[in-house]
C-alpha cells in the first residue's frame, strides 16, 4: 500500500508550530538561562546539526562567496539576538507582531505596487492600536523586537545571495557557525555555569531543534511542491501561532485591542504578500 505524502501546507503549519512553540519554552527557561546564552545555545545547536546533514563544501570558495555568508551570518545573529530581549521584555505574540513589520515593509517595497501602501497603512494602525492601548509596553522590548524585523527583512536579501552561491543548506549551515562565533563572546559571561549543565545544555538543544531544525526542515520540504504565494500567506499566521503560544505555556493572555493589532497586522501581511515570495523563506525566529 502507498502512503499518501504529507501535504505541504501541513509541513508549513507544523514548522510554524515548532518555532513559535520552541521560543515560548525558551522564554518559560528565562529563569534559568539568561536570553543571550539561550540563543547561543539554539544557534550551536542548529549549527552542529546543520553542519552533519549538508556537510558544506568550502574548498574553492570565492572571497565574494565568504562575505555573503559571513554578513548572513551575523545579520542571524542579530537578528535571534534581538527577538530573544524582545521576548524577555514583552509577550510572544506582540513581539512577533512587531517583528513582522520588518518583512512586511520589504514585500511592500520589492513588489513595486502603490496599492501594497495601504498594506503598510493597516499595520500601522496594527502597531498604533499597541501603542495606545493601556497596558504598558516595554520601550526597549519593542524596540529589540522592530531591530529583530529590520535583521529579519536584511536575513530575507542575504538568503537569496547565499542561495546563489552556497548548495542546499551549506550556506546557512555556516551562516549559523558564523551567528554562533558572534555570540560567544556575550554568551559566556552571560551563560557562566549554565553553559556546562548538562540539563540546562539539554534544553537549550531542544529549543534548538524546535525553533531552527525542525521548521527549516519542514519548510525545506514543503517549499519544492508548495507556490510561493500560498507559502507565503501561510506564514502571516506566525503572530498569531506566538499568542497562541504564548497563552499554552507562559500564560500570557492578550487584551481584545492587541488581538485587533495582531489581527490587523496579519491581514496586511497576506494582502502585501499575495502573488509574491518576498516572505517565502524560512521562518528565523
Amino acid at each position: 500500500m502507498t502512503r499518501r505524502p504529507i501535504s505541504p501546507v501541513w509541513l508549513v503549519l507544523a514548522g510554524i508550530a515548532s518555532v513559535q512553540l520552541g521560543a515560548a519554552v525558551a522564554k518559560h527557561l528565562f529563569g534559568q538561562v539568561e536570553p543571550t546564552a539561550m540563543v547561543w545555545l539554539r544557534l550551536a545547536t542548529s549549527s552542529v546539526v546543520l553542519l552533519a546533514w549538508a556537510r558544506p563544501a568550502l574548498r574553492g570558495r570565492s572571497r565574494a562567496d565568504w562575505l555573503t555568508v559571513v554578513a548572513f551570518g551575523v545579520t542571524l545573529g542579530a537578528m535571534n539576538w534581538s527577538i530573544y530581549q524582545a521576548f524577555a521584555r514583552i509577550p510572544l505574540g506582540l513581539a512577533v507582531t512587531f517583528e513582522f513589520a520588518g518583512p512586511l515593509v520589504l514585500a511592500v517595497v520589492m513588489s513595486r505596487r502603490a496599492r501594497d501602501l495601504a498594506w503598510v497603512g493597516l499595520a500601522a494602525v496594527g502597531v498604533a492600536l499597541l501603542g495606545l492601548e493601556k497596558t504598558e509596553l516595554d520601550l526597549a522590548g519593542v524596540a529589540f523586537a522592530l531591530a529583530a524585523g529590520g535583521a529579519w527583512a536584511a536575513y530575507i536579501l542575504l538568503s537569496a545571495q547565499t542561495g546563489r552561491r552556497w548548495a542546499g543548506l551549506d550556506g546557512l549551515a555556516m551562516a549559523s557557525v558564523v551567528a554562533t562565533v558572534m555570540l560567544t563572546p556575550a554568551a559566556v559571561p552571560s551563560g557562566g555555569s549554565d553553559l556546562v549543565d548538562p540539563q540546562i545544555l539539554l534544553l537549550g538543544a531542544a529549543v534548538g531543534l524546535l525553533s531552527s531544525v525542525v521548521p527549516y526542515s519542514a519548510e525545506l520540504m514543503a517549499l519544492r511542491t508548495i507556490r510561493p504565494d500560498v507559502f507565503s500567506i501561510l506564514m502571516s499566521l506566525e503572530p498569531a501561532a506566538a499568542a497562541l503560544a504564548g497563552i499554552v505555556v507562559l500564560q500570557e493572555f492578550l487584551t481584545p485591542v492587541q488581538w485587533v493589532a495582531v489581527g490587523a497586522v496579519m491581514v496586511a501581511s497576506v494582502g502585501a504578500t499575495r502573488g509574491t515570495d518576498t516572505l517565502g523563506e524560512p521562518a528565523p525566529d
